[in-house]
């Protein structure tokens, strides 16, 4: 039999567990990548530890280490956000926890919609599985991705100057 004590310590970490869980998604959330990446970045920083593991379910595809794993990010960022800010590109992130799974381990189901200006939609959607050790996520792994929708294009996007702005450029 499982003294009281260890049961309520047991209950309290798993509390903590979705507790740091809950943080980590409501900052992704709020985030906001029309104003730029660098939040993102931050919140990888405070969140992911030195040593984190991350896949797609396979062991060929994994990524070992935070500078391997920021500099992947970088490069997927920057793109979103110069299409949000110039683009006019609209990026909606939804997070639903997914309950159970084994102690010391998260599950969350994500989708983000990229709508573009012309009301065309992209949603991707994948579940996300995180190990923790203490504040720092230490492994994580995305499954179970779906796309809705076809890629957006570059008609989906506000990327040329309109007709009226070209014509009122003259030479001073």
């Amino acid at each position: 039999m499982i003294p009281q004590q260890h049961l309520a310590s047991f209950k309290h970490a798993d509390r903590d567990l979705y507790a740091r869980e809950e943080v980590l998604n409501s900052a992704i959330i709020a985030a906001d990548i029309s104003r730029g990446w660098e939040e993102y970045l931050e919140i990888f920083d405070a969140f992911y530890a030195d040593d984190v593991e991350v896949t797609n379910g396979t062991k060929s595809n994994a990524i070992f280490g935070k500078e391997r794993m920021r500099a992947l990010l970088y490069k997927f960022l920057v793109p979103i956000h110069v299409m949000a800010e110039i683009g006019g590109l609209s990026v909606q992130i939804r997070e639903s926890p997914i309950h159970g799974g084994t102690a010391g381990e998260t599950h969350s189901a994500w989708s983000v919609d990229l709508i573009g200006v012309s009301g065309r939609t992209c949603q991707i959607s994948w579940c996300t599985l995180r190990r923790w050790a203490g504040s720092r996520v230490v492994f994580e792994s995305h499954y179970d991705h779906k796309v809705i929708g076809g890629p957006l294009t570059i008609d989906d996007l506000r990327l040329s100057p309109s007709p009226a702005s070209v014509g009122d450029q003259r030479p001073s």
